[in-house]
């Protein structure tokens, strides 16, 4: 299929820079059996029923933006990096800017007794650093020194600060690997935990660290060529063993996130049962892709041409989420990662 399917026209003004408050007062668009609904992420527990299960990503959200100064003969270069997949170590894979400043053997300072060197400039794209730090002692340096990675919409408009920490997590943030929050489950507090309960929908955990290769642009023509970067990411035997009881009793699967969703399918057989799983995934879920085991979706609204705006519409139908989002846009929906929700119901053939 061809890019220009998945672009939409997105006023400025409904890209959202700080979260609502409460978190589950955000609105809510649904989309089942193509009809709209408009409600808020605390109606969850009418929208969904006794026995469906929700499964969230419980990864952790890394300081991983770093600034620093590149320093050589001919002059200093201001760097400003994003960590976005750990190799060893001592060792990271990070999106910089400007990249063109960047050669092998450069040196960026990034603080007192904390600097990194560049290994390889992988050709518009990002870099391979080597830190003078390691294990533990790199992770208390990044800790210190580094910024929650907001998205390029909103790092471009304010800089991250204090309330960010917060904000940028989630209610179920436990293993410390990405360096990006998954954005459905920041709707999630305590009350609708607890209400969620209270209606009998239960609810499991996945890991999926999430890495800048999920929100890189989609830079060829023909999306079937676009190739994912890997993120690492893991489901439990205990998890695997309630999503396929949700199933056995006929009730639903309802990942939050594109995250969740994503790890959900890669460690799901052909015949929809959930296995133990722990790797590297790079599944790119587009138009056409057999969904296995996740029968709803809650996420954010995504950028147009974007991977995940692919996935919500091979989940739901190219047409009906382009019909749902010029809908958002009319009712003023407020989008991406600080932004208003949706659950989506997937299409059946």
């Amino acid at each position: 299929m061809h890019i220009a399917r998945f672009d939409f026209d997105l006023p400025e003004a409904l890209i959202a820079l700080r979260p609502i408050a409460p978190r589950d007062a955000a609105r809510c668009l649904v989309l089942q059996d193509g009809l709209l609904q408009d409600r808020q992420m605390r109606d969850l527990p009418d929208l969904l029923s006794p026995g469906d299960l929700l499964v969230f990503n419980d990864t952790r959200v890394i300081p991983a933006a770093l600034q620093g100064v590149r320093r050589r003969r001919d002059g200093e270069a201001r760097i400003h990096l994003n960590l976005h997949r750990r190799l060893g170590p001592d060792r990271w894979l990070a999106l910089a800017r400007p990249l063109r400043r960047l050669r092998a053997d450069d040196s960026i300072e990034l603080a007192a007794n904390f600097s990194a060197l560049v290994v390889r400039v992988n050709d518009g794209v990002d870099v391979e650093l080597c830190f003078n730090l390691s294990g533990a002692a790199l992770d208390d340096a990044i800790a210190a020194h580094g910024a929650m990675p907001l998205p390029p919409y909103i790092g471009a408009r304010r800089a991250a600060d204090a309330q960010d920490r917060n904000d940028y997590q989630t209610l179920f943030a436990k293993i410390d690997g990405s360096v990006a929050a998954p954005t459905a489950a920041l709707h999630f507090t305590e009350n609708l935990l607890q209400a969620l309960g209270a209606r009998g929908i239960g609810h499991c955990f996945v890991t999926l660290h999430v890495g800048a290769g999920t929100f890189l642009p989609v830079k060829t023509e023909n999306i079937s060529q676009h190739r994912m970067h890997p993120e690492w990411g893991s489901l439990s035997a205990a998890t695997a063993q309630q999503i396929n009881a949700a199933h056995q009793a006929g009730r639903r699967v309802v990942a939050v996130g594109t995250t969740a969703l994503r790890l959900i399918e890669s460690a799901a057989q052909e015949d929809g049962i959930a296995a133990p799983w722990t790797g590297e995934t790079s599944i790119f879920i587009q138009p056409g892709y057999n969904f296995k085991a996740v029968d709803a979706l809650i996420t954010n609204f995504h950028l147009p041409k974007s991977t995940l705006f692919m996935l919500v519409s091979a989940f739901c139908g190219l047409e009906a989420m382009q019909a749902a989002y010029g809908h958002a846009i009319d009712a003023g929906y407020r989008f991406y990662s600080y932004g208003d929700g949706s659950l989506l119901f997937r299409a059946r053939p």
